[in-house]
């Protein structure tokens, strides 16, 4: 009785706690921004792009070049990880959501620098973090044109799976070769020999590979193939092109 009586006095004040935090003004000023900033650029090493208010009024989201973080608002406390809202009909994914949001500010900048299977009678787009290396992004390949005849236009992003560099600072073979077909004067030409089995021959030029794979990693890209969607959303793994149509047709009529 006495241990029921605890849980129900623990939860009860929880639910206080909540509540009372519920009712603080969640606005965060640029001074704000700006301390929590200068605080936590002095103490970790991470390079921070934003900081804004979070739905939960004790944290603030932090945006930065290694992925998004939530912090105190004096800046003492780091946290990573998601945050869920309970509502009274759904839990809401508030990480995901903000993560969404970023993928499709983030990829307008690499527009110009996919590799795209376009499809003639366009319904959808659907941009993929790929690698050579990976069995399921050569599956998927190998489908490029059922994806593409359901209407279903697909636009590459580099993502080398072992990194950009190996352990002794030096780059790898896996981005060497994704620098190269970027490189090549017909890229989708090259990207499809490569995923057939093809060797790679190694160019070298001033290209988008490094920086759409520290994109990925940001947005919460671990492996490959990773689909994002229209609307931001992430899903790891490869998909039938049947299935994926669903999907982004599914996907069309939420929004």
């Amino acid at each position: 009785m006495f241990k029921y009586r605890a849980f129900v006095f623990l939860i009860s004040s929880l639910f206080c706690v909540t509540h009372a935090l519920a009712q603080v003004d969640n606005t965060l000023s640029e001074k704000a921004q700006a301390e929590i900033k200068k605080t936590l650029a002095s103490s970790i090493n991470l390079e921070i792009q934003s900081v804004k208010a979070s739905p939960f009024p004790a944290l603030v989201e932090v945006v930065t070049k290694q992925g998004l973080f939530y912090a105190s608002k004096d800046g003492q406390f780091l946290v990573q990880g998601k945050l869920y809202g309970i509502g009274s009909n759904d839990v809401i994914n508030h990480t995901e959501d903000s993560l969404a949001e970023l993928r499709i500010e983030g990829l307008k900048q690499f527009s110009d620098d996919m590799i795209v299977y376009p499809a003639k009678n366009e319904k959808h787009q659907i941009t993929v973090f790929t690698d050579i290396t990976c069995g399921y992004c050569r599956k998927m390949h190998k489908q490029i044109e059922q994806y593409n005849e359901l209407g279903i236009t697909v636009k590459y992003m580099a993502y080398p799976r072992a990194g950009v560099t190996d352990q002794l600072g030096r780059l790898s073979q896996g981005f060497k070769d994704l620098r190269s077909i970027w490189c090549h004067e017909q890229p989708n030409e090259a990207l499809t020999k490569a995923k057939l089995g093809a060797s790679v021959a190694q160019r070298i030029c001033e290209s988008p590979v490094e920086a759409e794979f520290n994109f990925g990693r940001q947005v919460g890209v671990n492996s490959t193939p990773a689909i994002i969607f229209p609307n931001g959303l992430l899903l790891p793994g490869y998909r039938q092109p049947a299935d994926l149509l669903q999907i982004l047709e599914s996907i069309n009529t939420e929004s």
